[in-house]
């Protein structure tokens, strides 16, 4: 039988899934939150943009408070035979940083080919350029793309000055392609440059040993990795998780279904079919406080958000400024499970202060509590990130009520 539950219900066990309805620490944390905050989530994603802060970093914080945020530079770019790399660089969602030991999984045919395969016509036409490339790197990794050029010269096509960030040279492409096809990962990052290296200097002997696990069986653990972490999702969002090809998934979730690692289950209002691990927990209630980032996990997928918070959510980097509706780089606001607000946040580190350009309530929220619980959510973010001060602007309903809380 196929057990039916509410919308709410799904709402909570999504809650959960995200690690909203584990304690925060009590003390500093440590690696140990750490690696709980990415037993739940599976993967940390990454963006360019650091308006407010940079978007790996945001996750963590919205699951476990303030935090150093060299815990996780070291846990993601460094190891030691006392504190071991705990993570490794590659396409999952986005460009994200996963567990260690997904890279077999990762590295398997189960993925759908990225954006990557349409620099194959320039590396296969140019296989003297690959060599060098690999070449260079073995000899200096870890080593950006721009340290490269100079050192290959004329054996490659140069970016050409005043270009757009989209105008890359072609090792930066050859690059791009290795670290697509798993030949080149992330040694470290500078200035959150990507500083390539090989694998093997990499990842620990065992990891690499494994090869790319087999596409079938890779596709069905990260199904099971997906709906762990979603709590209750449709099949299209158990395969966007991790961008797996749609075939391959369907199969994945047919076969997780008759072996019983997978369990059907009906949404009240949903419209098509949903599954979850046996044994998902939904939690009676949800409490609690949370900025999401544009690129958290809970949010990510714009229509789940959608159908489960009734949250019309959009990024609008790429709007014009006098077309934007709420602003830039805008935060949801996630109180005792609900989305009740969202904020367009800019850290202002010259002048030391956490800017909060608009600041927007959802429909029937209860106003007066939703603005200062917002109030002390900034101020938690604007002492993690060392700034002294938050200062509201004048757009949103919002705004007049979280300047008075914060004057």
């Amino acid at each position: 039988m196929t057990e039916t539950i509410t919308a709410d219900a799904a709402r909570r066990a999504a809650l959960a899934a995200q690690g909203f309805c584990d304690p925060t620490p009590s003390g500093p944390v440590t690696r140990r939150h750490l690696q709980r905050v990415l037993d739940r989530v599976r993967l940390l994603q990454l963006d360019s943009v650091n308006v407010a802060v940079r978007a790996h970093y945001m996750p963590v914080f919205s699951r476990l408070g303030g935090y150093d945020r060299a815990l996780l530079d070291e846990a993601a770019w460094s190891h030691s035979a006392r504190r071991p790399r705990m993570l490794v660089e590659y396409w999952a969602h986005e460009a994200s940083l996963l567990p260690v030991a997904d890279w077999p999984l990762l590295q398997s045919k189960a993925k759908r080919p990225g954006w990557w395969r349409h620099y194959a016509v320039l590396v296969e036409g140019n296989p003297g350029l690959v060599d060098d490339v690999l070449a260079a790197v073995k000899e200096l990794g870890p080593v950006g793309a721009g340290e490269l050029e100079a050192v290959l010269g004329g054996s490659s096509r140069p970016r050409p000055p005043g270009a757009t960030w989209w105008e890359r040279s072609d090792v930066k492409r050859v690059c791009e392609y290795l670290f697509g096809t798993g030949a080149l990962t992330t040694g470290t990052r500078r200035h959150f440059q990507r500083l390539y290296d090989l694998p093997e200097r990499v990842l620990p002997p065992e990891v690499l040993a494994a090869g790319p696990a087999d596409p079938e069986q890779a596709a069905r653990t990260l199904v099971v990795r997906s709906a762990s972490a979603l709590g209750v999702a449709t099949e299209p969002e158990l395969r966007d998780y991790y961008r797996l090809g749609p075939d391959t998934t369907r199969r994945a979730v047919a076969e997780l279904l008759d072996s019983g690692a997978l369990e059907p289950v009906t949404v009240r209002g949903w419209a098509r079919p949903a599954y979850r691990l046996p044994g998902a927990r939904i939690p009676r209630r949800v409490t609690g406080r949370a900025l999401l980032c544009p690129f958290d996990p809970l949010v990510w997928e714009r229509e789940r958000t959608e159908r489960i918070f009734g949250f019309r959510y959009r990024i609008e980097i790429y709007v014009p400024e006098p077309k934007r509706e709420y602003g830039y780089y805008v935060f949801p606001f996630l109180l005792d499970g609900r989305l009740v607000a969202r904020v367009d946040l800019k850290a202002d580190r010259a002048a030391g202060v956490l800017r909060v350009p608009g600041a927007f309530a959802e429909p029937g929220v209860d106003v007066p509590r939703v603005t200062a619980e917002l109030a002390g959510a900034l101020r938690d973010m604007a002492d993690w990130l060392q700034l002294d001060a938050v200062l509201p602007g004048g757009r949103g309903d919002l705004a007049a009520p979280l300047a008075a809380l914060l004057r």
